[in-house]
């Protein structure tokens, strides 16, 4: 359900490494020019790690904070938002990261004045929030060879789509594929070697990659997609249906909705959470949904998006 709101405290939290300086001062323009009113009481935090911004966001809640922007990517979505989980707050996210697969499914614009403005005029929401052994996740939860590409991601010194490119194919030939059983509300499903098992709250990977193009963050499921390793050659030709929307009339991915789901594996790997690796904790995952428990702010009408695949 979509509703109005009229924020009165905003503070907007953002992370100095995400995005160039140019980019960063954009949005301190856009921010003050459609933001900056008369009676609205606007301050300005700087995240200097995802505890400082947990903290900076607890203490701002008890002063009765109603709405925090965030200036950032996926991982800064995850590490503010988690901090907002059943409250009454609102997110807003500008989006400056790499993916930025959160923005990217609620039309949100990549150019920072018009996401600016369209947030400032948008609507409230309360959307579903995933959780993988207790640590949650907004966008998705990546299980096989799509956290290991993480790995190389992260070793990169450049940002954009393109190190994703080159981070996926290289890990795809060291990745090390394993057996999943997965108990999901009571059914179970054994897969052999999947290179892809995605838990996705949202369509989107990032870079306008649709890792589950039928997702919806309001129906109190997930989805769970998969592709075996066996299906790898024929995965490779259709690429493009990750991005025009078309990726589940594939007969090679698999994919389930659930409400809670228990991951059996061989060995006790590093997940991705929105694009972030995190330790498991165990070689068991325990995923489930926590219905309507974020309030976030999206535009009113979605907005086209303008794909880049330069490399920033």
């Amino acid at each position: 359900m979509k509703e109005t709101f009229a924020p009165k405290r905003v503070r907007v939290l953002f992370n100095p490494k995400s995005g160039s300086s140019t980019q960063i001062g954009n949005v301190w323009r856009a921010i003050r020019d459609t933001w900056d009113t008369d009676g609205l009481d606007l301050g300005y935090y700087e995240s200097k790690s995802p505890e400082d911004g947990k903290r900076k966001v607890g203490s701002a809640l008890r002063d009765g904070v109603d709405t925090f922007i965030v200036v950032g990517g996926d991982g800064m979505v995850n590490s503010i938002g988690s901090a907002l989980i059943d409250t009454d707050a609102a997110l807003a996210v500008i989006p400056t990261g790499s993916g930025n697969g959160f923005a990217r499914h609620f039309g949100i614009p990549l150019r920072p004045a018009e996401a600016s403005k369209v947030l400032r005029q948008g609507q409230r929401q309360r959307i579903d929030v995933g959780f993988a052994n207790g640590k949650p996740f907004f966008v998705t939860c990546g299980l096989a060879w799509d956290a290991d590409l993480v790995k190389g991601f992260e070793a990169s010194p450049v940002r954009g789509i393109m190190p994703y490119v080159f981070a996926g194919i290289q890990h795809l030939f060291t990745y090390e594929p394993q057996h999943f059983t997965l108990d999901m509300d009571g059914r179970t499903v054994e897969l052999e070697k999947p290179l892809v098992l995605t838990v996705a709250n949202l369509t989107q990977y990032g870079g306008g990659a649709k890792i589950a193009p039928d997702a919806q963050p309001d129906d109190g499921t997930l989805t769970m997609v998969a592709a075996l390793q066996k299906d790898a050659f024929a995965l490779a030709l259709q690429v493009h249906r990750l991005f025009d929307g078309t990726l589940q009339k594939s007969p090679e991915i698999k994919s389930w909705t659930f409400q809670k789901c228990l991951v059996k594996r061989e060995r006790d790997d590093q997940i991705d959470l929105d694009g972030e690796l995190v330790e498991a904790g165990a070689k068991d995952v325990n995923i489930e949904v926590k219905p309507a428990s974020l309030s976030v702010i999206i535009p009113a009408a979605p907005e086209p998006q303008r794909e880049s695949w330069s490399v920033e």
